[in-house]
């Protein structure tokens, strides 16, 4: 077996995965819960989170660009954090997208029984699983055509729900009784109907649909030309959170009475079937389904190579490192793999709470991952005063500053939450495991 990855991702792949990466279940599915606890106010949210994360992905991308031999950005924590965080922040990057893959599996069990409500909730996230197993120990190249596929279905359905919006505010249609209208974003309680407590509440869930943006920089190691394409990428997110988030969540609650959107099924399918056309509601429904499996697909991608940067780095084991003739990690990608079963049980054992609890993991995982790149991204900036700057992070140091406080806010609006607490006790606790783990099997460096 070989021991290194291929450089198969072309700059359409490169650009279609930053894509796929910003829009998610977090958005076809958890904006009903954000929604319903900000209202209208919510596009001020996902305002303020996007330029947050604009300036999270700019502190990546200017240090992955900085030496583009690292592999990605989890090499970079090795080099400015040292082996212990590199182990800590490694393993709970493993678990931000198995985590946020389970709850994409879930999410395409509920699409699913939109058509089939006769299939158990459990069933769809194992026949998923397998075929998306199959299809990334292919080739990364073939990784690579999926997700720019699934982007694309993505990006033309927010497209038509946009252009469909505005045709009807413009003709000011009436839609189940309610009339198509700007002023649907002040008719129902003003545009803080939950005041600045319930705008406050939704920002979890805001940044529960941003988590994956990061991924463009992962790919760093298997990109044609990352100095070009990994710049264009990430500053391309503007306008993909402009027209995504704020385009399509304008629409949705000028078409609709944002206190009649429920959190049982798709804020995008509820529009539509209350439009009346119950064909396109399916194919909204089907766009969604292929949003979940974009992300499971870039989950079962992602999990392998942090798994395989690790085995690398003696933080996992060896066989995690070895590739196969087509250049793709196997092993990694088979234990990835079989860890998501787990959802496969919880979704049999409490399926109706299990969406919120895994989300709410994924979350304050990404944070945490977050937080420390950022944290990396200052201190190679105090080290490397006079190297020349290929991607120079805008505001640096202040946007380091702005971004992790902005991060360990939302992390203490977590606690305010009975469901998220669950969450948050669990993420801690997993933080606490890695740290001792490393500290009495791994004897080269303390994590404190």
């Amino acid at each position: 077996m070989k021991n290194e990855l291929s450089r198969a991702l072309t700059h359409r792949h490169v650009q279609m995965i930053a894509i796929g990466g910003a829009i998610g279940t977090g958005l076809f599915l958890g904006s009903g819960t954000a929604i319903q606890k900000a209202g209208p106010a919510i596009i001020l949210a996902y305002l303020i989170a996007g330029i947050i994360c604009f300036f999270m992905m700019r502190a990546i991308g200017e240090l992955v660009l900085s030496n583009t031999k690292l592999t990605s950005f989890i090499d970079f924590v090795r080099v400015y954090m040292g082996d212990g965080w590199e182990f800590v922040i490694g393993w709970t990057y493993w678990l931000c997208w198995e985590s946020l893959a389970m709850a994409d599996l879930t999410a395409s069990g509920i699409y699913i029984g939109y058509w089939f409500p006769f299939i158990p909730q459990w069933v769809t996230p194992l026949v998923i699983i397998l075929v998306l197993l199959g299809f990334n120990l292919l080739s990364v190249g073939i990784y690579g055509e999926l997700e720019s596929w699934f982007a694309s279905i993505k990006v033309m359905a927010i497209i038509a729900l946009i252009v469909t919006g505005v045709i009807l505010i413009l003709f000011q249609a009436n839609v189940s009784g309610h009339q198509v209208s700007i002023g649907n974003l002040f008719n129902y309680g003003g545009f803080f109907p939950k005041g600045w407590t319930g705008f406050l509440a939704a920002f979890p869930m805001v940044i529960f649909a941003f988590t994956g943006i990061e991924m463009v920089g992962l790919t760093s190691g298997e990109t044609e030309d990352p100095e070009r394409d990994i710049p264009r990428a990430i500053n391309s997110l503007p306008i993909r959170i402009g027209l995504f988030y704020l385009g399509s969540m304008f629409v949705l609650m000028c078409i609709y009475p944002w206190n009649e959107i429920t959190t049982t099924s798709s804020p995008f399918v509820q529009v539509f079937s209350g439009i009346g056309i119950k064909i396109a509601a399916g194919v909204i429904n089907f766009v969604v389904l292929t949003a979940a499996l974009s992300a499971c697909n870039s989950a079962i991608f992602s999990t392998s190579r942090t798994l395989y940067v690790l085995s690398h780095s003696k933080k996992a084991p060896h066989s995690f490192g070895n590739t196969s003739k087509r250049s793709v990690p196997v092993h990694s990608l088979v234990f990835s793999s079989i860890a998501l079963f787990i959802i496969v049980l919880l979704n049999y054992v409490v399926p109706k709470s299990v969406f919120e609890i895994i989300s709410g993991v994924a979350t304050i995982s990404f944070i945490f991952v977050w937080v420390v790149l950022v944290i990396c991204h200052y201190k190679y900036r105090l080290q490397s005063k006079k190297q020349k700057r290929v991607f120079p992070m805008p505001l640096y140091p202040f946007s380091n500053i702005i971004t992790i406080v902005f991060f360990i806010g939302v992390l203490f609006l977590l606690t305010l939450s009975r469901s998220t607490l669950l969450s948050l006790v669990f993420s801690f606790v997993w933080f606490i495991a890695l740290g001792l783990i490393y500290r009495f099997v791994f004897k080269k460096n303390k994590l404190f």
